[in-house]
């Protein structure tokens, strides 16, 4: 069996993984509201996701492939969760084009086929998510 860009290692969908997080943090974002500090958000979005016994990681390191090197200059991404979805977690005003750029960064240096912004300083959690596809 091939596995596609789509689908992982345990066989969940891409589109079933992204949906859980997207779930977990509109529960997340209901109870809380906006206006607390990211660190927040990420500890209640970790707890939720591990009661649904979804794989994850947190500050997972990020090295620099430079010149045929790893330089481990400090990233850490947020979230790593099932070993393919990196998600970013936010509390700013508004979303920038920087930050989509810094999770595409993120994406091509860990070789992780998709990722998702959630900003949770928003009245409606459905205006912070940006899911981006390498």
């Amino acid at each position: 069996m091939r596995v596609t860009a789509v689908e992982d290692f345990t066989g969940m969908k891409m589109n079933e993984i992204t949906g859980e997080i997207v779930r977990a943090a509109v529960k997340v974002h209901s109870a809380l509201g906006p206006g607390l500090l990211e660190g927040a958000y990420r500890a209640c979005l970790v707890h939720e996701l591990s009661k649904l016994g979804l794989r994850l990681q947190t500050e997972w390191a990020l090295p620099v492939n430079y010149d045929g090197i790893l330089i481990d200059v400090g990233y850490r991404v947020d979230l790593l969760v099932e070993e393919v979805v990196i998600v970013e977690l936010k509390a700013v005003n508004r979303l920038m084009p920087i930050h989509d750029a810094q999770l595409l960064s993120y994406l091509k240096l860990g070789r992780k086929p998709v990722g998702l912004i959630i900003n949770f300083h928003v009245t409606a959690l459905r205006n912070g998510i940006r899911r981006i596809v390498l």
